[in-house]
């Protein structure tokens, strides 16, 4: 059967390329493995959908080439994808941070439902259960499956990257792009958790299920938001954040009090010479918390310790440094970093320039996004600059 488009991915990035495409009259399949389709749409957010972030922005993304994604987060904006959502009569919220939120419990079905809605009214032709097993190319794409073989002009790789295996996600996208001679960045999981040696873990494990506000950096990122302490170290929206920053090796820093300079201290000396270091921390954090960082601090009364002290305290707990030992993997990571390099693609149109007729979008290509819903928006836009020249 041939096709002037097949879509190799039902998630995100796939289902908007298709219902692009399709409005313009293309006819479009769409091959998705799993027996369903949006998968990772499903379970963003606690089912609720995070679907767009208000302060999209190139800067906001992390790649080798970091002025690609710039055409197409231009050229389909939040505001292009919302007025899908208002369309559909769905109702959203801001959540924080200009995160947008799908409203009520399971409502990212609502999300799914709308995408194939859209894809059905623009006849696009979807296969569920059906997995790509090879593809080759003379004159027309053509695509093995476990459901027979499929031909088209266009061929474009939506099949996601490495992150949560469990919904099915491979290095599919990156073993045919190699095939077709594009260029791969060193996938790495991006958006998870970090793991620490068994000296920090030591001090860390008694502490988790406690959270804390911090600003988390790793090299010139910085995010402030909540960390939170687990079993095996850290989590929680700032150590996502600067997760998929850091490198192997390197140290991130935690400063435990944003709110406060480095003369806090100080200041907090000549108000209350006989308070100890343990309270004044214990009114900024989780006293759990307040009476770890304080054992690897002076311990007395804050008037028996020398300015001096008090200031290079306070600098430790402005920059404490934590060296991670490794990240929980692609099963917690909620993204891939690197995939196809965008060297290899046309920024307007996600074109491979030396593979006629092929197309790569969303997580596969050597693009990723903060925390927020920022990945998503990448998946429309760069489904619809797809979906627009297919």
């Amino acid at each position: 059967m041939t096709y002037d488009a097949i879509i190799i991915g039902g998630g995100a990035a796939g289902l908007f390329c298709a219902l692009t495409a399709g409005a313009r009259g293309r006819r479009v399949l769409v091959l998705e493995h799993n027996r369903e389709v949006g998968a990772k749409i499903l379970i963003s957010g606690g089912g609720r959908c995070n679907f767009t972030n208000l302060h999209t922005a190139p800067d906001r993304f992390i790649s080798d080439n970091p002025d690609f994604c710039r055409s197409a987060l231009a050229r389909f904006t939040p505001g292009d994808f919302i007025a899908f959502i208002e369309k559909h009569n769905i109702a959203y919220y801001e959540k924080t941070l200009g995160q947008l939120f799908c409203e009520g419990a399971g409502s990212a079905k609502k999300i799914v439902r709308m995408l194939l809605d859209e894809c059905a009214a623009a006849g696009v032709d979807i296969r569920v259960g059906c997995a790509a097993t090879s593809v080759s190319f003379s004159e027309l794409h053509r695509v093995e499956t476990n459901l027979g073989a499929f031909e088209s002009k266009a061929l474009v790789l939506a099949a996601g990257g490495l992150s949560i295996p469990k919904l099915g996600a491979s290095d599919f996208a990156h073993r045919i792009a190699r095939q077709f001679g594009l260029a791969i960045v060193a996938p790495r999981p991006g958006l998870v958790p970090l793991t620490f040696a068994e000296a920090d873990r030591a001090w860390m494990a008694p502490l988790s299920g406690v959270s804390a506000d911090v600003i988390a950096r790793a090299g010139k990122a910085a995010f402030r938001e909540a960390a939170l302490f687990t079993h095996r170290g850290l989590s929680g929206p700032a150590i996502l954040q600067v997760s998929s920053y850091w490198r192997d090796g390197e140290a991130i820093t935690i400063d435990w009090t944003p709110d406060h300079d480095e003369t806090n201290l100080i200041a907090a000396k000549r108000a209350r010479p006989k308070a100890h270091i343990r309270a004044i921390l214990s009114e900024r954090m989780s006293a759990r918390l307040a009476e770890v960082l304080a054992h690897a601090l002076p311990a007395p009364a804050l008037g028996d310790v020398k300015d001096d002290v008090l200031l290079e305290a306070a600098r430790r707990l402005k920059a404490w440094n934590l060296p991670p030992a490794g990240a929980e993997g692609y099963a917690k990571a909620e993204v891939t970093v690197g995939g196809v390099d965008t060297r290899a693609l046309d920024q307007k149109t996600m074109a491979a320039r030396a593979a006629p007729g092929l197309f790569v979008i969303g997580e596969a290509v050597d693009v990723t996004g903060w925390l927020g819903g920022y990945n998503f928006q990448w998946a429309w836009a760069s489904g619809a600059a797809a979906g627009r020249a297919v």
